[in-house]
């Protein structure tokens, strides 16, 4: 009876041995290799701001894009892709040419589309609302705009 109860002894502590060293290893990888949630925010940080064209093609958008590099120090690529610094160049036209008094950080938000919206209507037809959201007719009037460019 007695070698019963050490048998149950020995294979209980050695169960619990093995859990616990079960949760060490565990442990230590999860603190080695950072989870799927820390990974994806990793990789966000680090990821390219979006690519915002208005509703141009790439053609117009090259067209923007060699204007802002004559008049506004536009120094990146001239891909037909409207990035952070082709909006920064805009951001300096904006600033000097429809009041915009926002940060010049590559961001196209509202205040962006708005001073836009403004410049549109003095230089190029456009008729709605300067509300910030850039509609059908805030996309044509920048079609209109970056087409006048030869």
């Amino acid at each position: 009876m007695r070698s019963k109860s050490m048998a149950r002894t020995l294979v209980t502590a050695t169960v619990i041995c093995a859990v616990g060293a079960a949760g060490l290893v565990t442990a230590g990888t999860a603190a080695a290799a950072p989870s799927g949630k820390q990974q994806a925010a990793a990789s966000e940080s680090v990821a390219p701001l979006a690519v915002v064209n208005l509703g141009l093609t790439s053609a117009e958008a090259q067209k923007v894009q060699r204007w802002l590099r004559t008049y506004f120090n536009y120094t990146g690529a001239i891909d037909g892709q409207l990035g952070t610094e082709s909006w920064k160049a805009m951001q300096r036209f904006l600033r000097q040419q429809a009041g915009y008094t926002d940060a010049i950080d590559g961001i196209v938000g509202p205040n962006t589309i708005r001073a836009l919206q403004y410049w549109l209507r003095q230089a190029n037809g456009y008729t709605g609302a300067i509300d910030g959201i850039a509609g059908a007719g805030t996309q044509a009037a920048f079609k209109r705009f970056a087409n006048g460019l030869g």
